[in-house]
């Protein structure tokens, strides 16, 4: 037998509405995916290894997180120094968990990562290209330069990105303590 997730808390994304609506409708309905998916489960239940990778319901929780800022703050603004907890030498240091991370804390800074993309996401119409370069560390020019990506662009990466790793939360969720749902 199953548990269904908790009362869901999501709102779903327009059925008849413009790009932008549509598009931002859908990357808030995935990230509200990714927040109930962990909700409920304990530090060590969130941290625990299912599977032969490094894939943990914190882990990606912390992914998802360095994936907005990176898209949203790096690549599409040109920020600089945006924290991530990979690098060259550690390419998958933002699955790692370690004892000190709380799941609640780890949501907690998804939440505001969320609403610094919000913030950025504000600023640019769906036209205008990414002002960070890939590779780098958000230290592009500046100047928006043809080339990069496009916000829509980003916006549908999310979309896939996001709905993805909700995907892998589910089935860990299940996996963890059997509860299922949408």
């Amino acid at each position: 037998m199953t548990a269904q997730t908790p009362l869901d808390p999501r709102t779903e994304p327009p059925e008849a509405a413009g790009e932008r609506e549509t598009l931002t409708g859908f990357v808030e309905y995935f990230r509200g995916t990714a927040v109930m998916k962990a909700a409920g489960l304990s530090d060590a239940d969130a941290a625990k290894r299912l599977l032969p990778s490094l894939t943990t319901v914190s882990g990606l929780i912390k992914h998802l997180t360095d994936v907005e800022r990176y898209w949203f703050r790096t690549r599409m603004d040109g920020q600089r120094d945006v924290p991530t907890g990979w690098s060259a030498d550690d390419p998958d240091g933002e699955f790692r968990v370690n004892d000190t991370d709380s799941l609640a804390d780890l949501v907690k800074d998804y939440e505001a990562a969320c609403r610094e993309s919000r913030e950025v996401l504000a600023r640019y119409g769906l036209e205008d290209r990414c002002r960070g370069r890939s590779g780098d560390d958000g230290a592009g020019d500046g100047d928006g330069a043809a080339g990069g990506p496009t916000v829509r662009w980003v916006l549908v990466h999310m979309i896939e990105e996001t709905g993805r790793h909700c995907g892998h939360l589910d089935i860990l969720r299940e996996l963890l303590d059997g509860t299922t749902g949408d």
